[in-house]
């Protein structure tokens, strides 16, 4: 009788513990990772197992939680140090249990949560967050605690990873279980101590990667995991999308989903090669850019300095700012002018300043998308510009060289941007440049991203993902396509000038600005940089 009482006892335990054929689980496929759960949407309390299930339903790659443990070592699942105003590490789990969610829920334990992560689940990783404690042995033992309970309930598989600011914490998991995947969150140690130390990878807060853009490159080169945390609005998510993050930890997975969907480059061939993302103080970075000085082309009035007036980044953007001015002409009865540029000895003064720069020396790039989110200055004489000249332009000239304009615009049409080629066989000295436009929305106000795709076979430019003009290769010659070669990349605000100039300037509108946000560029062959 006895022997029945304990077989019957061993089956009913073990009815309840999934087995090991169940431990087969593929995490989803892509960087979502909800934030304590997918709550926000649907005002679902922040660690419960209902806003685990929306993580689950939404189809997010994984569903972050937060562990800590109470007076009598029982693992319960929330975010705070208190819970309804008691401090955890000194109540009882029946004495917190009082206390219901805000959905009515009861105050979820680690088992209770891991149960429901593993049940009706296609594929949603657990991502489990372990709080530090400040009581001396605490974070060892709870170490030891929640290993033993993922062995316990055949969860292993599906725990994508440990995560804490706790790095003493990380070691003790990696010790109990080297095959546990762990990042860590304090955002204070390099890709190399944490491969040093067999941490799976960084787990940091947003700013850290922009602050320390070095630290991604790094991490790739050392096969680190990346993830970004919390990271909640679309331009931050496009960034780390173009990083090709491994995940992202936002409160708002289905704004990550959308832009996941809207993307160009996110699971493509496409790799960002370069960027600048101007989160730095001062003048623009020279490892990137280099300035233009004087008078340039075009009979454009502004005289383009290095000056921080004209040229600086602040605020995370790339501010070039064209102000009303005098400045002594360098050119000046300059005798040695090509005849082209003579107008510009007979000006002792210029009334304009502004900027150009550009990457001349230090990158340009065959073929990829070129992106810049950017808003324009306004008023009539305002000529901004982002566009592209070969490398080979001063050996063979132009418009034999080739030019790309990815975007023009002239302050005398303001709700109008212009995407063209010049070459030898098409360009606006014989009339014949291949160009088109596109209405664009409060240019002034509103930052857009103008782009450009380019292949061996077309070009294609485009405002905020929308094509509006398209340049197919017609295997002619380079009369009609010289585009098989390195360009680099200018920015640059000018005044006035045969085009820019054609209605006047109106003095009453400096000083102008184009605030530049970013420039990424995308390639497919890496080699072509």
């Amino acid at each position: 009788m006895r022997f029945i009482f304990i077989a019957l006892a061993f089956i009913a335990f073990n009815a309840c513990k999934p087995s090991k054929a169940e431990r087969t689980f593929a995490f989803i496929k892509n960087p979502v990772v909800a934030h304590r759960g997918a709550w926000k949407a649907q005002n679902l309390p922040q660690n419960s197992i209902a806003s685990l299930k929306k993580a689950i339903e939404l189809g997010c790659t994984g569903s972050e939680f937060d562990v800590r443990m109470t007076s009598d070592n029982v693992l319960i699942v929330t975010h705070d140090p208190h819970y309804n105003g008691l401090f955890i590490e000194n109540h009882t789990y029946a004495e917190l249990s009082q206390h219901k969610l805000s959905n009515g829920e009861k105050l979820p334990t680690l088992k209770d949560y891991l149960l429901a992560g593993m049940r009706n689940n296609p594929g949603t990783g657990l991502v489990c967050e372990i709080k530090p404690s400040k009581t001396r042995g605490r974070n060892v033992l709870m170490a030891e605690k929640v290993v033993e309970l993922v062995d316990q309930l055949n969860a292993e598989n599906h725990i994508s990873y440990y995560i804490s600011f706790s790095y003493e914490l990380l070691k003790k998991i990696i010790e109990l279980n080297p095959n546990a995947r762990t990042l860590y969150l304090d955002g204070s140690k390099s890709p190399e101590s944490l491969k040093e130390a067999d941490i799976t990878g960084l787990d940091y807060a947003a700013y850290i990667y922009k602050r320390k853009p070095e630290w991604i490159t790094s991490a790739k080169k050392h096969n680190l995991v990346l993830n970004a945390w919390t990271v909640n609005d679309a331009e931050d998510i496009d960034l780390f999308l173009s990083h090709d993050f491994n995940y992202i930890t936002t409160d708002e997975p289905e704004l990550v989903f959308e832009r996941i969907q809207q993307s160009a480059t996110y699971n493509t061939d496409y790799k960002l090669v370069w960027n600048d993302e101007f989160n730095y103080k001062g003048p623009p970075d020279s490892s990137k850019w280099t300035y233009s000085y004087g008078f340039i082309a075009n009979q454009e009035k502004q005289y383009y300095t290095d000056s921080l007036k004209n040229a600086r980044v602040e605020n995370g953007h790339l501010i070039l700012e064209a102000h009303k001015e005098k400045l002594a002409n360098k050119d000046f009865n300059n005798p040695n002018l090509k005849e082209w540029a003579n107008y510009k000895k007979d000006i002792d003064s210029a009334q304009y300043s502004s900027a150009r720069i550009s990457t001349e020396g230090l990158a340009a790039w065959k073929y990829g998308r070129i992106e810049v989110r950017a808003k324009l200055p306004k008023g009539r004489g305002m000529w901004p510009a982002i566009w592209m000249l070969s490398e080979d332009r001063q050996a063979i000239g132009w418009p034999e060289s080739g030019e790309i304009d990815i975007m023009e615009h002239v302050g005398y049409v303001n709700d109008t941007i212009h995407g063209t080629i010049h070459t030898k066989a098409y360009n606006h000295l014989k009339g014949t440049q291949k160009g088109k436009t596109i209405f664009i929305d409060d240019p002034n106000e509103s930052f857009h991203v103008f782009a450009l795709e380019w292949t061996p076979e077309k070009m294609e430019f485009l405002l905020d993902g929308q094509v509006y003009n398209q340049i197919i290769n017609e295997h002619k010659s380079t009369a009609e396509w010289p585009f098989d070669k390195k360009y680099h990349l200018i920015l640059n605000v000018a005044v006035g000038g045969m085009w820019g100039g054609l209605k006047g300037i109106d003095d009453s509108i400096f000083p102008q600005r184009m605030t530049v946000d970013y420039v990424r560029v995308f390639q497919k062959n890496p080699k072509d940089i």
